[in-house]
């Protein structure tokens, strides 16, 4: 049998589907009703029709009109029984149609450490990803960033286990108010140039406590999908890594959903259905009539097929109420309101690294003229293109949210190209902003990102508006760190803006006049330069993957950053105080409560990131100096104090020990440390013990 064999016995696959009357809106099913209903479906099924269930189908890039999809991916479903398939959409910054709300970059969305406003962007993709047709969204990436070099590093949260499965659960949790959520790429994946074909080599308790947590805070949010990962990992691709996908996934974290491969990441048919993998996207190759074949040949058990079958069904079910119900309306896409959110999240991203000599906020009442320097000022630069590729309804660059926000403030505009031109504009105004950093030519799916500086023509054009201008704010557009060695020290003033979406121009001006104070922290770690990070290997087709990386790497290594992990400034100033944990001891199964006192000593409101991180004394096995276990923003008006709580789980702590193949919790003294950033001289520190 063929494939155009197996098509024809299988039926022709629709388009759309009518839904029976029990399927079409109204109140949403209840478990024992949806897994009646899977095992009904199921049961009425060909093995044909299964098969067709389990593959998906790409569809043409479509520009109808300004409000069309610009892309989606699709399953068939099962007509004949009235059951719809997947739809598909990608994104990262946004739903992935042409005209929908355009966010900042995950990584720049990272650095907000606010889960609840995620919670609302999610909302705000699950709405219009609804809205526009689609009834699945596969953008919740949450790899781990290990270097910042990896290409992709834009569309996650950042590098710590912890923090990224806070902000991916709340995504998840958002989008899934209205759509099926999925989050990628399990697991192991931070590298883009071989990702197709590099084996990744960790040890287990590698794997159990640093690439796999936030992908176990997804499931327990309960995201309705997992997409595996290109890359191998110890030896096996992961489409068909029956450890990851079956003995950890399935089984010990009880996971009801489905995974689908990573478009093209299945390499076997056999291997990879009864590993786990339950659908292929984005088109029929192994999941065909070779499928058909391995199951009546006793190489797939039947058994198989109908659990990916039931996996897929049970969560369209879960959101079956809302096909085609009332409530979702296109024109919303990239409304006001939702721009809104994408604003809020915009400013509360921006990351002011340096501020002195009072450079930063611009006074309007004391600045007559503004030069904005650098081609990135005035160019529509949202970051990385691939299956993240987005066309917004519009994009405010930072020379036109500058120019919106300056009132009678003259500016002064150069591309930077010609450096003669650029100090002489600088050298006439009162301060001087410059624009540079990366775009999609410089990371991007596919690619890797090997120089961590920027381009030698940015940093001559930083020096040359310094050494024009002593008042020179630099603002830098990347998608992960960026050494600044060469020129940080020769100016005042250094805003991370990342890349930030559509209203990023506006955002990046209410921080600059002081409209808004900046409140982002950094969800990675700076270096000052590339020896002080990991190695990082885009060719071989093995690498190995240690236990250390990011902050914990210079933690234990005793290594000075150029801005720590957790580090951000703001236009106020706050003070720690009066530490104290609601217990001095506990048990296994208990948890503590770490109290503090913040207090802002500024003359105007600001927002602050309060962290809790944890350390080991005493333990068995080699332990991060400290770790990053709780974390939450606190507002504060100039003056106030605010005790703010924090709890820590005991189970929280635990280890994974490879000899039990459990994770275990230490009766040991833990070390807990509060402040504004992983930097210890800013920590104010107490301990408890586990008995």
């Amino acid at each position: 049998m063929n494939r155009r064999k197996f098509l024809a016995t299988a039926g022709t696959m629709a388009a759309a589907v009518s839904l029976p009357r029990w399927l079409q809106a109204g109140p949403a099913l209840g478990p024992e009703e949806i897994e009646a209903r899977v095992r009904k479906l199921v049961s009425q099924m060909t093995l044909d029709e299964k098969i067709m269930v389990m593959a998906g189908i790409p569809t043409a890039f479509t520009k109808v009109d300004s409000r069309a999809p610009f892309h989606t991916d699709n399953t068939p479903g099962c007509a004949r029984l009235g059951m719809p398939g997947i739809r598909f959409v990608d994104g990262s910054r946004g739903i992935r149609f042409t005209g929908a709300t355009c966010f900042p970059a995950a990584m720049a969305r990272g650095a907000t450490w606010d889960p609840e406003l995620e919670q609302r962007v999610g909302n705000v993709i699950g709405y219009e990803g609804r809205a526009g047709g689609a009834n699945f969204f596969g953008g919740v990436c949450i790899n781990l960033l290990r270097h910042p070099s990896w290409g992709r590093s834009q569309e996650t949260f950042g590098e710590d286990p912890y923090h990224l499965g806070r902000m991916g659960s709340s995504v998840v949790r958002g989008v899934q108010n209205h759509m099926m959520a999925c989050a990628k790429h399990f697991a192991g994946n931070s590298i883009d140039k071989s990702r197709h074909y590099v084996d990744v080599q960790m040890d287990e308790r590698t794997l159990r406590e640093i690439y796999l947590p936030h992908f176990k805070a997804c499931v327990d949010a309960g995201t309705a999908s997992i997409m595996n990962a290109y890359n191998s990992l110890n030896g096996e691709p992961c489409a068909q890594n029956t450890h990851l996908l079956r003995e950890i996934l399935k089984g010990e974290w009880k996971f009801p959903g489905f995974v689908l491969s990573d478009f093209g990441s299945i390499k076997e048919t056999v291997a990879s259905a009864n590993a786990g993998c339950d659908v292929e996207m984005d088109r029929r190759i192994y999941y065909d009539w070779k499928l058909r074949l391995a199951v009546e040949g006793g190489l797939v058990p039947m058994k198989n097929i109908d659990e990916a079958v039931a996996r897929q069904f049970r969560e369209q079910l879960r959101f079956i109420h809302l096909e085609g119900g009332p409530g979702y309306d296109v024109k919303k896409l990239g409304s006001a309101a939702h721009a809104a959110i994408a604003l809020e999240s915009a400013q509360k991203a921006i990351v002011l690294l340096k501020n002195e000599k009072q450079a930063l906020p611009l006074d309007r009442d004391q600045i007559n003229t503004l030069a904005v320097i650098g081609e990135l000022a005035d160019q529509v630069n949202l970051g990385a293109t691939g299956s993240t590729e987005f066309i917004p309804a519009y994009v405010v660059t930072p020379l036109a949210g500058i120019r919106r926000a300056a009132g009678k403030i003259e500016i002064l505009h150069r591309d930077g190209l010609n450096l003669e031109a650029a100090k002489k504009a600088a050298a006439k105004a009162d301060a001087a902003v410059v624009i540079v950093g990366l775009t999609a030519q410089d990371e991007n799916e596919g690619s890797d990102r090997l120089r961590l500086t920027l381009s030698d023509s940015h940093e001559a054009l930083i020096q040359a508006v310094a050494d024009a201008n002593p008042r020179c704010i630099v603002v830098v557009q990347a998608g992960g760190a960026v050494i600044m060695a060469r020129w940080k020290n020769h100016v005042p003033a250094i805003v991370m803006a990342w890349y930030s979406g559509m209203e990023g121009g506006n955002a990046l001006a209410d921080v600059l006049f002081g409209d808004i104070n900046p409140s982002g922290k950094l969800p990675i770690v700076f270096p000052k330069s590339a020896g002080q990070l990991v190695p990082f290997d885009n060719q071989s087709p093995v690498v190995s993957y240690g236990y250390y990386h990011g902050y914990r790497r210079f933690d234990k290594k005793n290594l000075e950053p150029a801005f720590p992990f957790g580090f951000g400034l703001s236009y106020a100033s706050f003070k720690y105080d009066k530490l104290r944990l609601s217990e001095d001891k506990i048990g296994p199964d208990d948890r503590v409560t770490a109290t503090v006192e913040v207090t802002n000593l500024g003359d105007r409101p600001g927002e602050e990131v309060v962290q809790l991180y944890v350390g080991y004394n005493g333990s068995q096995i080699g332990r991060p100096v400290k770790d990053l276990k709780a974390f939450t923003r606190v507002a504060l008006k100039p003056g106030e104090t605010r005790t703010v709580s924090l709890e820590l789980k005991a189970d929280n702590l635990a280890f994974y020990n490879t000899a039990r193949k459990a994770f275990e919790v230490e009766p040991i003294e833990y070390v807990v440390s509060v402040g504004p950033s992983s930097q210890k001289e800013s920590l104010l520190s107490d301990s408890f013990t586990i008995v």
